[in-house]
Order: C-alpha cells, then structure tokens, then sequence
C-alpha cells in the first residue's frame, strides 16, 4: 500500500476566524490520514479563534518576512547558492513582471517561496495546495518554479472577482478548485482552454454531527431573533437588512436583530441603527468565537443575509454561515446572488429575495416570523439538504481525487468531475509552531 502523500498547505493567516471552511477541511483530510503541514503568509489574526483549532496535528509555519527576515535571508542566500541560475532566472521574472505591472508585493511573495523552498527541502512535501488566488498562490507559484512541486489552488469570491487570477497561476497549476458552478463557470468564461479539464467544483462541507438540529416555537414566545453572522462589509447586503428592521417596526412585528461579526463597515452600520432608531433591537455584538456562534444558532427563529455585489465586484461563493444555520434548524433567507441558489432552493429549504430590496426583505421575514409552520417545513429540509449534498466527507473525498491527479497517484475516491462536488465532517490534535 503506497505512502500517504504530504500535502502542504498555503493560507493567509493561519489561524482566522472568517475561514471556518479551511478549517474544516485540514481537520477532515486529517482525520483520513493525510499528513498536512500549514505555511502562512502572514501572522495569526487577533481575536477569537474557533475552539476546533486545538483540532488540527499539522506543524505551522509563519513566513511573514517582518517577524521571519533573518531566517528568510538565510534561506534565500542557500537558495541562491545551490542554484544560482534557476533563482536568478525566477526572480528575473517576477522583478520583470513586478516593474512593468508596478506591483512590488510579487518581490516578497518571491522572497517567501525561497524561504519556503528551503524549508521543504529538509521537510519534503509532495504537493502544494494554496487557499485563494492571491498572495498563497503566488507564493505556491514560486516555490513551485524554484524546487518543482506541483501545485494547486482553491479560489474562493474576491480573488475571482476584484482581482482575477494571474493566467501564469492558471497555467502552471496542476489543478484548480473552487466553491459553486457559478464560480467554474466565470472562471471557465474568463480563462477558456486554461481551464479544460483542470477546474473542479467542491462544494465547502459542514460536520453537520457539530451543529444540534433543534426546532422550537422559538418566534412565539417573547421577542423572536432575527440573527446574522458575517464580515461587515459591503457585500454581505448588511445594510439592507438594517433597513428592513425598520420597516418590520414599522409592521408592529416583535423582534430582535443580532448581527455578529466585525468588519469595516461597523461604525456605518451602527449610525444607520442609531439613525433609524433601532438601538433597542438591533445589536451588533462584534466577532464571536464559534461556540458562541453556534449556541445564538440554538436561540434564532431566523437567520438572514441578504448578499448583494458589491460595488467593486466583489461577492460571496456560498456562504459557510448559511450552511451552519440550515443544519441548526434555523430557516434562512438570503438572495440569487452567486452560487447561493445552488445551496438554497427557495420555498423548498429556504428563501430567496431580490438582493438590494429591503421592502422584499422585510415581507420575507414577516412571514417567516409569523408561521410556525413555515419555518418547521423549510427547516426540516434545509438540514436533509446539508446532510445529502455538503457533507464533509463527499467533500473531502473529492478533494483528495483532485490532489491524487496533481501527485499522479490512484485515489480510492476515483476521479473527480470538473463539475458538481459534496461536502461535511470534523476532528484532530495539537499544533507545533515553527
């Protein structure tokens, strides 16, 4: 039986509380054996972190040159040493590449590569796989051209959308992963022949057995919770979900509105409440850990995120939150927007309105906040929907496929379609920090 093959994964920062779906993933490639081991770009963002952290086995990395130059000047001078012509040759590219794009950031992308290139040279790894197609999978590009491992990479919304894909990261990845058909499809649309056969669609699994399903007459007694969770920024449509509190007052409708997380737009969004006067039902407690997340899950009639595109472009894929408040027993409305209609079929397991109608919004949760019966039906299949087409394991399987064709080896999960892909399930140990 051949050797379980070392993946070593690239992030931004490892840990970071917005992205439970890497997470979720080492801890589930783990939990089959897959030996990982995590580099990230940058330090550890401040704050809370998930509790599942503590999960994870893979040795850490920091690359960061600011708390790392010492090292990352060594490494780059052994670099140089041993193959003078092959580093020179990559760092005459991307200077090149870097003068005529006046974009100078590709020089520490390439400085950290040849750290991480000396680094895999005493601790091998046989594939690189980076999360999003920016800072990771340029550096995941450079190491590749410096010491030969394949690579790959999942893009995600932003890296898509405000700021596309180099072709060079398309063309000289072994594969390439991404969240919703709606995203194949834009990228198969931007990148054509790049991307035959190489882009695969796997959708974010959930440990749905981490999520307690729990129905309740919970909009029935005392003031029911219209929750959300999310980044404060544009994108997550959170202002319009603020004006339509407003007019579900102006309804008589009882409620609270909960919106958890941090973000830019958080002064903005708190003066709209103030300004609407809706500072004795709206709260915006800030980011929370994820226990904490999941027991406002327990206490929520509704969940709500009514995603729009913003206005540089930027927009969701399929939003984890919503796949935790479904397997939570917790009805949802959100919008068409990006690869949601994938997750959500509306009437069916959740709710759909126009994105940017606040009117629509308001007539939505209305009438999910007054029918008992409504929600107990959109939640019972919301939870079937999680637990048949995003669970963990159809997920994580076809991700290994995907890897086994970058490695060149047989997978026991066959070989992956460039089209649809599952998802959901969770566990591990300990993390050392290099």
């Amino acid at each position: 039986m051949s050797r379980q093959r070392t993946i070593a994964y690239l992030v931004k920062a490892w840990p970071r509380l917005s992205e439970t779906f890497i997470l979720n993933e080492i801890v589930s490639l783990e939990r089959r054996g897959v030996p990982i081991r995590i580099f990230s770009t940058k330090e550890p963002d401040t704050g809370p972190a998930h509790s599942e952290i503590a999960q994870v086995r893979a040795e850490v990395t920091y690359l960061a040159l600011r708390q790392h130059w010492k090292q990352a000047a060594v490494a780059n001078l052994r670099g140089l040493g041993r193959q003078p012509r092959r580093y020179l040759h990559v760092l005459f590219e991307v200077t090149e590449r870097a003068i005529r794009q006046r974009r100078f950031a590709a020089l520490k992308h390439f400085f950290k590569a040849a750290y991480l290139a000396d680094i895999l040279r005493y601790k091998p790894a046989d594939h690189l796989h980076a999360h999003f197609a920016s800072a990771p999978t340029m550096v995941a590009m450079f190491t590749h051209q410096l010491c030969g491992i394949p690579y790959s990479f999942t893009a995600h919304a932003k890296d898509i959308y405000v700021a596309p894909p180099a072709v060079c990261k398309l063309e000289r990845a072994r594969a390439v992963v991404t969240c919703t058909q709606y995203n194949r499809r834009f990228l198969m649309d931007q990148f054509g022949p790049l991307c035959d056969g190489k882009v695969h669609c796997i959708y974010h699994g959930l440990d749905t057995s981490r999520f307690r399903f729990r129905l309740s007459g919970k909009a029935d007694s005392g003031e029911p919770l219209i929750l959300s969770v999310a980044r404060l920024v544009e994108k997550k449509g959170l202002a319009d979900l603020i004006t339509a509190a407003a007019m579900l007052r102006d309804r008589g409708r009882s409620f609270r509105l909960e919106i958890v997380g941090d973000g830019p737009l958080r002064h903005t969004l708190e003066a709209q409440v103030e300004r609407l006067g809706l500072g004795d039902r709206v709260a915006l407690p800030g980011a929370q850990s994820h226990d904490l997340v999941r027991r406002a899950y327990q206490r929520a009639a509704v969940f709500a995120l009514p995603c729009v595109i913003a206005s540089n472009g930027d927009r969701d894929g399929i939003p984890n939150v919503l796949l935790e408040a479904m397997a939570s027993g917790v009805p949802v409305v959100s919008t068409p927007v990006s690869g949601i209609p994938e997750l959500i079929e509306s009437g069916v397991d959740g709710l759909l309105v126009p994105p940017k109608s606040p009117p629509r919004l308001a007539e939505t949760l209305d009438r999910l906040l007054a029918s008992q019966g409504l929600r107990e039906r959109l939640a019972c299949a919301a939870r079937a929907k999680i637990e048949s087409s995003f669970s963990l394991e159809t997920s994580a399987d076809r991700l290994l496929a995907v890897f086994a064709l970058v490695t060149g080896e047989s997978s026991s999960a066959g070989r992956p379609s460039p089209g649809l892909a599952g998802s959901g399930r969770t566990s591990r140990t300990g993390a050392p920090v290099r």
